[in-house]
C-alpha cells in the first residue's frame, strides 16, 4: 500500500490512529493540509475526517470545507465496549464488559450538533459499529460520574458493521415501517428499542433536516410525520 505520509505524525488518540489505519487505501494521502485545516485522509477529490466524539467542534471546519470539497465524516460507535481499569502507574486492575450497546441510531447523539450539515450535497456520514476497549486511569482527574477515573485512551478491537448516510432517505430508513405515518417521540423510541433520549434526539435532527415535521399532538406529545418536502431535500443520489 502506497501512503504519502506515515500514520500518527500528529498527536492523536490510539483509537483515531487505528481507525485511520483501518480506512486507509492504496494511493491515499494522510494528514494533509487543505484550506488551512489538517485532513485525516485525502482520497481523490474526497476529504475523509475521523471524529470519535464531539461533532460540535467540527461545525466551522465542515461548513468551510463543504463549500469546495466532498467530505466523508467517519464516526465510530461502540457496539461492544470493554472497560479496562489501570492504576496511576498503568498497572492493570480489572477488565469488564460495559452493559451499554451502541447502535446506528446513536449517531444522532452527535449529529444533533450539526443537523443542518447532514443534507449538504457534498457531505456523507459513515458510521462504524465497533468493538473497543476504553482504558480508565485512577488519577483523580476524571468525571465525577466515573468517580474521578480519567479516560486514558481508547483502543479499536474490530469493526463489525458500517453504514453510509448520504441523503434524507438513508436517515429515514432507521424509522421502522410499523410506526405508520404519525408517531410521537416515545413511540419512535419504543419501536426502535432505544431510550426516549435517543428517540428525542433522532426526531430533533430529522426535523432540523426537514425530514420530519409536526402534524399535531397526542395528549401533550407532538405528533410527527415524514415531511412532504423530503423529495426536494434528498441529494447525493447521483
Amino acid at each position: 500500500m502506497t501512503i504519502t505520509h506515515s500514520i500518527g505524525t500528529l498527536r492523536e488518540q490510539r483509537l483515531h490512529a487505528e481507525l485511520k489505519r483501518w480506512l486507509a487505501q492504496s494511493g491515499d494521502a494522510l494528514e494533509q493540509k487543505v484550506d488551512s485545516y489538517h485532513i485525516d485522509i485525502v482520497r481523490g477529490d474526497t476529504l475523509i475526517e475521523i471524529q470519535t466524539s464531539n461533532f460540535s467542534k467540527l461545525r466551522k471546519k465542515l461548513a468551510l470545507l463543504l463549500e469546495d470539497h466532498k467530505v466523508l465524516l467517519v464516526h465510530p460507535i461502540p457496539a461492544t465496549k470493554w472497560i479496562i481499569r489501570i492504576s496511576k502507574r498503568k498497572r492493570l486492575i480489572s477488565r469488564r464488559m460495559s452493559p451499554k450497546r451502541g447502535r446506528f441510531e446513536n449517531l444522532f447523539d452527535e449529529l444533533l450538533y450539526i443537523p443542518e450539515i447532514a443534507t449538504h450535497p457534498n457531505f456523507t456520514l459513515q458510521i462504524l459499529l465497533t468493538e473497543q476497549e476504553e482504558i480508565w486511569r485512577n488519577d483523580g482527574r476524571g468525571s465525577w460520574r466515573r468517580k474521578h477515573w480519567s479516560i486514558f485512551d481508547k483502543v479499536l478491537l474490530n469493526v463489525i458493521d458500517n453504514a453510509e448516510f448520504r441523503n434524507v432517505d438513508d436517515y429515514l430508513a432507521l424509522i421502522p415501517a410499523s410506526l405508520g405515518t404519525q408517531f410521537t417521540h416515545r413511540q419512535l423510541a419504543e419501536a426502535i428499542g432505544v431510550p426516549i433520549r435517543v428517540g428525542t434526539r433522532m426526531s430533533y435532527c430529522l426535523r432540523k433536516m426537514g425530514a420530519l415535521e409536526v402534524c399535531g399532538k397526542q395528549g401533550r406529545s407532538l405528533l410527527l410525520t415524514p415531511s412532504s418536502r423530503t423529495d426536494k431535500i434528498n441529494r447525493n443520489d447521483g
